[in-house]
């Protein structure tokens, strides 16, 4: 009983102080839970403060966008092993920045060259290292990985898709993939770093085992978003435009003799002015056109360009792109300095042994502007207000373009001779050739043609003749010549300009003189309404015109430049209701200038220059 009565008063105690009893456990249980979290945090920092950049312990998590400082990078990896493909050295270059920047790290790192590697014995073994294997990818021609990357990349794709090879092959490897390309060439840019992703992942058989270190597709989509944001906003709020010409484009186009314009254009002194100023001889124009190429002056009121030709004899050196979207200089100001800094480059030749007093003399006063120096000088905003500043001077004016601009050659006022470059003659060939940055080159190719068969003024094919690429096209040439009937077709066969990481030609794809004669011969079986006209054998070209030249059994290539000088001020001052065509400026070509004359082109009034161990030739051939 009194056991009984003691229990009893217990729980009655304890019913009656309950709340202090809640309290008690509700304390006990909070200084638990703060007792284990402090231990916990207190041995995760202890690990941290403890770990080697390079110790294989660690987590895996994800650096975003590379943003996170370093001390706050937790890697956890044996090695780098950074591969690279590149054409023109770009790719090698930032290879080698990445190299310098893993090292400080102090993890090793190893830069290949994806020419010199074996991928199907040397790739799976990664799948199992620690390593994290980066690749750096230039974009090449038509959207294809440079040669040196080519067999990489094809056994890539291959191996992606080939059944017996299996899906897990790369399951495990670690990678990062960065691009490098130009953003202007919409259909194909980074379609070589693309193929890696795809094959990569293709590869892993969708699985999240594949880790690319840095979300890099993502991260380049949004800069060219935001850029082109940036660049919309400053539009619309009038910020003045970036110039044409960088510091380093600068610095590059200096180095190879030109003399820069304002923010861009350019002046340079063509070899053929130096000849001819020595008494050396003039260039095919002087034979074809009777210009006199001392008095020539070679320039460009736009370096940038909308093709990335194989033959281009600036070695790509120059910015391109599809339309204007850079400050503007005035066509005043251009042309001023154009002739500033080309008689500037004249007078260096004052006192020069072997250069003619005379010709130098007349040198100072130009006669006449080859648009042809680089780029696209139709490019340029203002160039009918250029064109027609140059005919106020009396300088008579060749334009070339490049065919990928109808509207602005439909839009362009009279010229002394409008030139197109036609370098191919089917769709493929011009992309392999030309290389365009425009996604319908063909039809604004096509679109250029027959905006030039609507000129009343001289017209001209180009068409370079590169051997193994486009001299087997005889009927589509044909086809071409039917669609723009120019006035005149120069035939010539490509020019070497050199080895060049962005060029893949040799000397091998240089044609004869003979090649380039029997090239024409048969082109002009397909002409009916042409004639071989003339030749210039030094510089490997010829030219057919059209029979409405052939007067009473004359050949009128040459040019009128006086007569031309006075119907261009009648147009221009009747605000163009005055018109007037190709043959009322035309003049008689001297015989040795003709297709079949023993000087083969060569001005019997000067001197042939011969090189060193050859027989010195003074009868003009």
């Amino acid at each position: 009983m009194d056991m009984w009565s003691y229990f009893y008063t217990c729980l009655v105690s304890v019913w009656l102080h309950r709340l202090y009893v809640y309290s008690a456990v509700a304390f006990g249980i909070s200084l638990w839970i703060v007792i284990q979290f402090t231990t916990t945090r207190t041995k995760r920092k202890g690990k941290k403060s403890h770990r080697n950049p390079s110790s294989p312990e660690g987590t895996s998590d994800k650096v975003g966008n590379g943003c996170a400082p370093r001390q706050a990078q937790e890697v956890h990896v044996a090695g780098v092993k950074i591969f690279y493909g590149s054409q023109t050295g770009t790719a090698k270059r930032f290879a080698k920045a990445l190299a310098e920047a893993v090292t400080s790290l102090n993890l090793p790192v190893e830069v290949i060259n994806m020419g010199d590697y074996d991928p199907e014995d040397g790739l799976a073994e990664e799948t199992s290292s620690r390593n994290i294997c980066v690749f750096l990818v230039a974009t090449y021609t038509e959207g294809q990985p440079p040669e040196s990357a080519a067999w990489f990349c094809k056994w890539l794709e291959e191996a992606a898709n080939d059944f017996r090879v299996g899906k897990s092959f790369l399951q495990g490897l670690r990678y990062a993939v960065f691009g490098l390309g130009n953003s202007a060439y919409v259909d194909h840019y980074n379609t070589a770093e693309e193929l890696f992703e795809t094959s990569s992942e293709e590869e892993a058989g969708g699985t999240d085992s594949v880790v690319d270190v840095e979300d890099l597709g993502n991260i380049m989509g949004n800069m060219k978003k935001a850029k082109r944001e940036q660049e919309l906003q400053e539009g619309a709020a009038g910020a003045e435009r970036r110039e044409m010409i960088t510091p380093a484009l600068r610095e590059a186009l200096t180095k190879q003799g030109y003399k820069l314009i304002g923010s861009h254009s350019g002046v340079k002194l063509c070899r053929w002015t130096k000849s001819m100023l020595r008494g050396r001889g003039g260039c095919y124009k002087h034979t074809f056109y009777g210009i006199e190429s001392h008095r020539c002056m070679e320039a460009t009121p736009s370096l940038a360009c909308a093709n990335k030709c194989v033959f281009c004899w600036r070695h790509h050196t120059n910015p391109v792109g599809t339309e204007w979207r850079w400050k503007m200089d005035q066509p005043e100001l251009i042309l001023q300095e154009a002739l500033e800094k080309h008689q500037n480059m004249i007078r260096q030749f004052k006192g020069v042994s072997g250069v003619k007093a005379a010709r130098l003399e007349e040198a100072l006063a130009v006669k006449h502007c080859a648009l042809s120096l680089v780029g696209e000088p139709i490019m340029y905003p203002h160039i009918n207000s250029f064109v027609r500043l140059l005919h106020q001077h009396g300088i008579s004016t060749f334009l070339v373009t490049n065919a990928q601009f109808p509207e602005e050659i439909r839009r362009l006022e009279p010229v002394t001779q409008l030139y197109v470059s036609v370098d191919a003659s089917t769709k493929e060939s011009l992309r392999r050739i030309d290389r365009p940055l425009f996604k319908d080159f063909w039809q604004r190719f096509l679109d250029s043609l027959k905006a030039l068969a609507e000129k009343q003024q001289r017209t001209v094919y180009r068409l370079t003749l590169v051997k193994a690429w486009n001299v087997d096209e005889l009927k589509a040439y044909a086809d071409l010549i039917s669609l723009g009937k120019p006035d005149f077709i120069e035939v010539k066969g490509v020019t070497y300009c050199g080895e060049s990481s962005a060029s893949s030609l040799t000397m091998a794809n240089v044609p004869w003189h003979g090649e380039v004669v029997s090239f024409v011969r048969e082109l002009a079986r397909l002409l009916p309404d042409y004639g071989i006209a003339c030749e210039h054998e030094h510089s490997n070209c010829l030219l057919l015109a059209h029979s409405k030249f052939q007067v009473d059994g004359e050949w009128r290539t040459w040019i009128d430049y006086g007569r031309f000088q006075e119907l261009v001020r009648e147009h221009q001052r009747s605000g163009g209701s005055r018109t007037f065509t190709a043959a009322d400026y035309t003049a008689r070509t001297p015989p040795w200038a003709l297709f079949g004359a023993r000087e083969r082109g060569f001005d019997p009034l000067d001197v042939r220059f011969q090189r060193k161990n050859k027989a010195r030739d003074i009868s003009g051939c």
